[in-house]
């Protein structure tokens, strides 16, 4: 394991399992339910398991928990996947819980022959009533004390679909009195007709429980360090008793650590789901989705995602993380690496009346200001310009470093001009401006006089038209839902999109997905939406740091 890698609590719990000789070989693995997309929570459990796995130069698995076909998914199973790819891992091995079914069953029978476990005719109501509450114990099942043959021939009759959905299930017989509710009779399989799985097809009309797969799935694959979110820590010993009380000849250990909580986003996959489903976003991969899909369409990077999870570490307490931590691990990736572009986003027609009216003239800006091995690119200089309509008022205090009447600013990489007169129309707003340039400050300041800044701009003739999408978080409350529903805090001005912008020629070879930063403005990728021939689609990644990066 490399020394520069930051430690956490599993880690050193790794390190004392590898140095007292219990590990020999780390072996973690990723398990997620097909059913709905990743989002930034799992990929923090992703990073957590493939690092591991890399660091200790162990084994890290992917397997699909596919016990529930209802909600499941092929497509899921394939989106899960390119996730895990783009995010820069390759797991060791693929499996699919519902490969172990066999097994399952076959552990199944042998809890029942051991008299652990009993076929119950309860409903799901009497289920929780029979179970008693955190201050009373339960009660026992009518039918807990079936016979082990009696079991055996009822279990044999669910697998083979003689009962109806929920009339039977299969409990495991633990302790109707434990303090730990999960230990009280938990369910093991449940009857679920008319299912086809993705993997297994009809083949099977009963359904191995999360809590009863889960263990037996990690033993088999011979997972040493199961690593679950917090809410599973009550569930651990059932994990325990489970793989305890079966002939198997391997026992992971399950450690559990905090989930990932970020500001204005909902983690839930019923609400994801939710959003979509019911059209309040425009897609799982929606950028102001949390789900990684929608992340890598917004323009993050998998460095920046992986940053992030590096900068908010591995703790057993559960926090609320702030949305800006994210925000930082993008920008911070894009300042260094995103080549800078211009691009007016509200044009403002400038006609600079000195300028020779077909000259056109190709000048040089810095791909990065401070990478010059990023290299240089050709930006064209024309008679119209546009201008951002935020960069001019009519009159303003010296507090204001952009264009006014009768100053002068410069043009990124270019000249410098004058504002001379602004052309209004009937409602007197302004629709152009007169400028004149000074052709002798390219590259150099101006001789007795000081501009009151920098501004950007793309030549009129020369500039394509574009799209930009500009996003705002998608809930107004930090903990959405917190007072109330959460459909309630969705921000209604999480999007804008401004229909007339123009970008500079340059990006004219842009690819979709490729990140710029758009000066003065942020940074941007190109969507996915752009077709040829009609104008291009940005989506805003982030905005600037602070106004003085402007």
């Amino acid at each position: 394991m490399s020394t520069t890698t930051p430690t956490n609590f599993i880690r050193q719990i790794i390190d004392q399992d590898l140095a007292s000789g219990k590990t020999t070989q780390v072996h973690t693995r990723f398990p997620p339910e097909p059913n709905g997309y990743l989002h930034i929570g799992h990929a923090k459990s992703i990073v957590l398991n493939f690092g591991i796995g890399e660091d200790y130069q162990g084994k890290t698995n992917l397997r699909f928990d596919d016990t529930n076909p209802a909600k499941e998914d092929l497509a899921f199973v394939e989106a899960i996947k390119s996730d895990v790819r783009w995010l820069g891992y390759a797991w060791d091995e693929l499996h699919f819980a519902s490969d172990y079914f066999e097994q399952l069953y076959a552990f199944a029978v042998q809890l029942v022959e051991q008299g652990k476990a009993y076929v119950c005719d309860l409903d799901a109501e009497q289920v929780r009533e029979y179970r008693g509450s955190l201050t009373e114990p339960g009660k026992p099942s009518p039918h807990r004390e079936r016979s082990v043959a009696e079991n055996l021939d009822l279990l044999a009759r669910m697998r083979a679909g003689e009962f109806p959905d929920g009339s039977r299930t299969l409990r495991a017989k633990i302790d109707m009195a434990a303090p730990n509710m999960n230990l009280r009779d938990p369910a093991l399989y449940r009857i679920r007709h008319g299912l086809v799985h993705h993997q297994t097809g009809a083949a099977w009309c009963i359904y191995p429980m999360y809590d009863f797969t889960h263990p037996i799935s990690d033993a088999l694959e011979g997972i040493t360090h199961s690593l679950c979110t917090l809410e599973f820590e009550d569930h651990r010993s059932l994990y325990d008793w489970l793989l305890d009380n079966i002939a198997i000849d391997r026992h992971p250990q399950q450690i559990e650590f905090a989930r990932l909580n970020l500001e204005y986003a909902v983690m839930s996959k019923r609400k994801l789901t939710q959003l979509v489903n019911e059209g309040h976003v425009q897609g799982w991969d929606d950028p102001r989705m949390p789900t990684i899909a929608g992340l890598r369409r917004r323009g993050y990077t998998p460095q920046s995602i992986r940053q992030f999870c590096a900068m908010i570490g591995v703790t057993k307490s559960d926090s609320l993380v702030e949305m800006g931590m994210l925000e930082s691990a993008i920008r911070t990736d894009l300042d260094t690496n995103a080549p800078r572009r211009m691009a007016v986003l509200k044009p403002l027609k400038v006609v600079i009346t000195n300028y020779p009216a077909d000259g056109t003239e190709p000048l040089q800006a810095p791909n990065h200001p401070k990478n010059e091995a990023m290299g240089t690119r050709e930006i064209i200089m024309s008679r119209e310009i546009y201008i951002d309509q935020g960069d001019f008022r009519e009159s303003a205090n010296k507090k204001y470093k952009r264009l006014v009447l009768d100053g002068e600013v410069r043009l990124r990489n270019g000249y410098v001009i004058r504002a001379n007169e602004a052309i209004k129309n009937d409602q007197g707003d302004i629709v152009e401006l007169r400028c004149t340039y000074d052709p002798d400050t390219l590259g150099k300041n101006p001789e007795g006089r000081k501009v009151r800044g920098v501004i950007h701009w793309v030549s009129a003739s020369h500039g394509l038209p574009a799209e930009v999408r500009l996003y705002d978080r998608l809930f107004k409350s930090p903990e959405p839902g917190k007072d109330g529903d959460f459909l309630d805090d969705i921000n209604p001005d999480s999007l804008q999109v401004l229909s007339n912008c123009v970008v500079e020629p340059a990006l004219a070879s842009a690819e979709v997905g490729e990140r710029f930063q758009f000066e003065r403005e942020g940074y941007f990728c190109l969507d996915l939406d752009s077709r040829p021939g009609e104008p291009f689609v940005f989506n805003q990644i982030v905005g600037l740091r602070d106004l003085g990066l402007k």
